[in-house]
């Protein structure tokens, strides 16, 4: 039997409302431990009662959810609430991180700690400059220095990133292999990139033009030419013709 004394059913109604109030009025998920010490009780209790109203909430079917983040309670949206909240969270807003933030902090989500060399030997770009946008917004942080020579300053991720993507800890990250294609979809695309081979036409070759010569007269047929030109030709031991008898 238990040592700890259990509240009556008004007296939980009470804590419950006091734990509504607190984390509603928070920025940051509020720990369990803080909330024992709020309202003066067991923190096995205070995690108890978070659960219970979670639970309620889902019963009920509400618009939000009361979620362990980052390693304390907070109000979130249901998830199936998505497209009206992205709708009033998007509209005109302008600071969005660009594909080149978001790709560097995955590589230091999932990598970290990591150094500066090693984000652009990944990325195959200078990441300084999205390192700092990330580091201005609160994503990451540095988290130590490397042992090696020169001692590089280590990045990880801080706990606004795990509170801005509902996460309670790292490990509840998605697993890296979810977003690594099987083996046939990267032979299929090695094989859509691979550059074929191209006839290239032979320079020492000569031109073919419309204005060849014609092909030489077949021999045969010039000697017939030929004879009929000869036939033709007057004879030159020929006799005079009378009238030229005349004419002398």
């Amino acid at each position: 039997m238990s040592d700890e004394l259990v509240p009556v059913e008004e007296q939980i109604a009470s804590f419950k409302r006091a734990i509504e109030a607190v984390i509603i009025v928070s920025h940051d998920p509020v720990p369990t431990d803080l909330l024992a010490q709020l309202l003066e009780q067991p923190i096995a209790l205070v995690e108890q009662w978070c659960e219970e109203l979670a639970a309620e909430y889902v019963e009920q079917g509400r618009g939000f959810e009361l979620r362990r983040v980052a390693g304390g309670f907070r109000y979130q949206t249901h998830p199936d609430q998505t497209p009206y909240v992205e709708r009033f969270v998007l509209h005109d807003q302008k600071a969005r991180l660009s594909g080149a933030a978001l790709e560097t902090l995955a590589i230091i989500a999932y990598k970290q700690p990591i150094s500066r060399a090693q984000v652009a030997s990944i990325r195959g770009v200078d990441p300084d400059g999205v390192i700092r946008t990330l580091q201005a917004r609160g994503y990451i942080d540095e988290v130590g220095r490397d042992d090696g020579p020169g001692q590089a300053v280590l990045f990880g991720t801080t706990p606004m990133f795990l509170e801005k993507l509902g996460l309670d800890t790292l490990d509840h990250l998605p697993p890296i292999a979810e977003f690594i294609p099987d083996a046939d979809v990267v032979e299929a695309l090695e094989h859509g990139l691979r550059v074929s081979p191209v006839d290239l036409p032979d320079l020492d070759a000569a031109p073919v033009t419309d204005d060849a010569p014609d092909p030489a007269p077949d021999h045969a047929e010039q000697d017939e030419h030929d004879e009929s030109i000869d036939s033709q030709a007057p004879d030159p031991g020929a006799d005079a013709s009378p009238d030229d008898d005349d004419a002398v």
